[in-house]
């Protein structure tokens, strides 16, 4: 496989790594769901570069599904609800953006190690560096779901998560259709979710700040 080919591929998948910092760096909740967008569309080339080197035409299925449902569909529908129920444009943090960045490289450098030390008999170094990747970016959706109030950047931290394990499952053996599909209706099923759940959550508590929420927990408990 050329080097130009490896290049391309690394470049793709690192690129999910920084915006995954783009997005908990983000204070707006459009802007926010604007560049998880991007990490979709980023997903999208990555998986459609890989079905192009290792000839598996399969995976441009997962390309287009990453393309139509996570880069267009997902950030349309979430859009669509903040500007319905009328959500508080700003993201709320549990803690500082500075302290969340400096746990973000921490969790990348953890990823790097820990991957490329697991995987050292991979005889695809392609492979164990596209894993290290998606670790990275697995790990920094879970810390964005962590350290965020409002319940709509909970819910792109969750979906960038699972754009880490669509880059792991691609980067490592590739997807069977069958799994394509399901992740599709997957994803339709969760937006449909999401949205009565949000729509609840304003209608009961005039808010989706998951920390007033919390505190209106304490106060019915006493």
């Amino acid at each position: 496989m050329p080097d130009a080919a490896f290049d391309i591929a690394h470049l793709l998948a690192g690129s999910l790594v920084l915006v995954s910092f783009m997005l908990i760096y983000q204070g707006r909740i459009h802007a926010l769901l604007n560049v998880f967008a991007l990490q979709a569309l980023l997903l999208a080339l990555a998986v459609a570069w890989q079905a192009h080197m290792r000839g598996a035409h399969h995976l441009y299925a997962s390309a287009a599904i990453a393309l139509v449902f996570k880069a267009m569909i997902v950030p349309w529908a979430l859009h669509r609800m903040v500007r319905v129920l009328g959500i508080h444009r700003e993201v709320e943090t549990v803690v500082g953006v500075v302290p969340t960045m400096l746990a973000g490289m921490a969790l990348v450098a953890l990823s790097i190690l820990l991957m490329l030390q697991l995987t050292r008999g991979a005889g695809n170094p392609l492979s164990r560096e596209d894993l290290a990747f998606a670790l990275s970016v697995i790990l920094l959706g879970m810390l964005m779901m962590v350290t965020r109030r409002n319940a709509v950047s909970q819910i792109v931290g969750f979906m960038s998560l699972e754009n880490g394990l669509i880059l792991a499952a691609a980067g490592a053996q590739g997807m069977p259709f069958v799994v394509e599909i399901s992740v599709a209706f997957s994803v339709l099923i969760a937006m449909i979710v999401i949205g009565v759940f949000l729509f609840r959550i304003r209608e009961r508590f005039d808010t989706v700040d998951t920390g007033a929420i919390e505190q209106f927990r304490g106060e019915k408990r006493a």
